[in-house]
């Protein structure tokens, strides 16, 4: 019914999550009612993506070989945030309190969908841990694989450095992503932790 063109970008932007076929439809018209500049400005940025990649230090998305946070000498690096993903650390820092550094694990283990810890970026945060790191902050989602993937690190790190958990405020089943700053910012100052 559409021309070619139009259907393929109809059918690919139904890819995103929670786009449907009217949806996808709705924003096909949109980008093509838009002037020239502006179809080439989205063009850029999704050909920008392809220079994204992962900081060598934490796992962090960057441009670079090491993103901004490890490159800051003014931020603690002696206290590491452990998040799932790179979009929990934006939900941390718009708290605009914590100083440390972090460690993306790029998922949480899963073992009905065969995610294993071998397959998270564990041994990477195992190597940064040393005699000057006062604490690891295991700041996961309160769901089940969060909490799994919380008590294997924990045992892990057990005897080697200060382990704590964010407090309650989360709500269980919660995403660090949605969650406000303040409620964040009271999990972090309410953390539990186990002593080295």
């Amino acid at each position: 019914m559409y021309p070619n063109q139009l259907e393929n970008l109809i059918f690919a932007l139904q890819r995103l999550p929670g786009v449907g076929a009217k949806t996808a439809e709705r924003y096909a018209f949109t980008i093509l009612d838009w002037d020239a500049e502006k179809r080439k400005d989205l063009i850029a940025s999704l050909n920008g993506i392809d220079q994204i990649q992962h900081c060598e230090i934490c796992g962090n998305l960057s441009s670079g070989k090491i993103c901004s946070i490890c490159e800051n000498h003014n931020r603690n690096q002696n206290v590491i945030c452990v998040v799932s993903y790179p979009k929990d650390i934006v939900a941390i820092e718009n708290m605009q309190s914590y100083e440390g550094v972090y460690h993306v694990l790029n998922g949480l283990i899963n073992t009905s969908k065969g995610i294993l810890p071998d397959m998270l970026n564990i041994n990477a945060l195992l190597k940064r841990i040393n005699e000057e790191t006062e604490e690891v902050i295991l700041a996961l989602d309160p769901t089940i694989e969060g909490e799994t993937t919380a008590l294997y690190l924990e045992k892990l790190l057990q005897g080697h450095v200060k382990v704590s958990k964010l407090a309650h405020g989360i709500p269980v089943g919660g995403h660090l992503d949605y969650a406000d700053a303040r409620t964040l910012a009271k999990a972090f100052e309410g953390r539990s932790s186990n002593e080295k």
